[in-house]
């Protein structure tokens, strides 16, 4: 949101008076005098006009969208590949992705503007549950399934305990959901990597209780007033 609308909406002024308080050094943003009219306020920047702290006064709202796989998870990429954002361009308020899914993997991705519940949905220490449904080469056999279960090195980092369930054993490849309450870089790929049985497709189908289900995928939903109640309580 431009700073002169995040002022706005906070009930101080006008948007023409922001931009006044804006050009005259009157607005600081996290300590730090800001003159860009065109500055976007990001969910965690602290803004203040003549030293009182103002918040836009905007309605939070919470979607689940099922990227696919060759997106990348960001607003805006400086690159010029496909974003998240391309696919929610009919929704007006201004929301961020909670956590990431890289490139090469689809599923479930939660899309707010709630700063608060991003963070406590996203921290470790919430041991909040991501589900995976993955497709792996090999042969996932019982032992390795207790070493990622256990927790496993995948590189110097020794992973925390994680669920698992085998869906599909066929002769060179399974079909596998794990679930972690970590969101390390390529964590899941690296876990299966790490017991010989590297990661074919990959995709998230949960995120704690915020389930996937039938959505299609580049398609986005409003989450339930009971799933909202659940992100809350975290």
């Amino acid at each position: 949101m431009r700073i002169n609308k995040y002022i706005a909406q906070s009930g101080l002024c006008s948007r023409r008076k922001a931009d006044e308080y804006v050009l005259n050094g009157n607005v600081r943003v996290n300590g730090q005098i800001m003159r860009e009219p065109g500055y976007d306020v990001l969910p965690d920047d602290r803004v203040e006009v003549n030293g009182r702290q103002v918040e836009a006064d905007e309605k939070p709202v919470y979607y689940l969208l099922n990227k696919p796989v060759g997106y990348i998870t960001t607003m805006k990429d400086e690159q010029g590949r496909p974003s998240v954002a391309d696919l929610i361009g009919d929704i007006d308020e201004r929301v961020f992705p909670v956590g990431r899914l890289d490139g090469n993997t689809s599923g479930a991705l939660i899309l707010t503007n709630d700063g608060h519940i991003a963070y406590r949905l996203s921290h470790p220490k919430m041991l909040v549950y991501k589900t995976y449904r993955a497709m792996v080469k090999g042969v996932l056999s019982k032992e390795k399934e207790v070493r990622l279960r256990k927790g496993i090195d995948i590189g110097g980092y020794i992973t925390k305990p994680a669920r698992t369930a085998v869906l599909e054993q066929r002769p060179g490849s399974a079909t596998v959901e794990i679930s972690i309450t970590e969101g390390r870089y390529h964590q899941v790929r690296k876990m299966f990597k790490a017991v010989g049985c590297p990661v074919q497709t990959l995709e998230r189908i949960s995120v704690g209780e915020i389930r996937l289900g039938r959505l299609k995928e580049g398609t986005y939903r409003k989450l339930t007033p009971k799933e909202i109640e659940w992100l809350k309580s975290l």
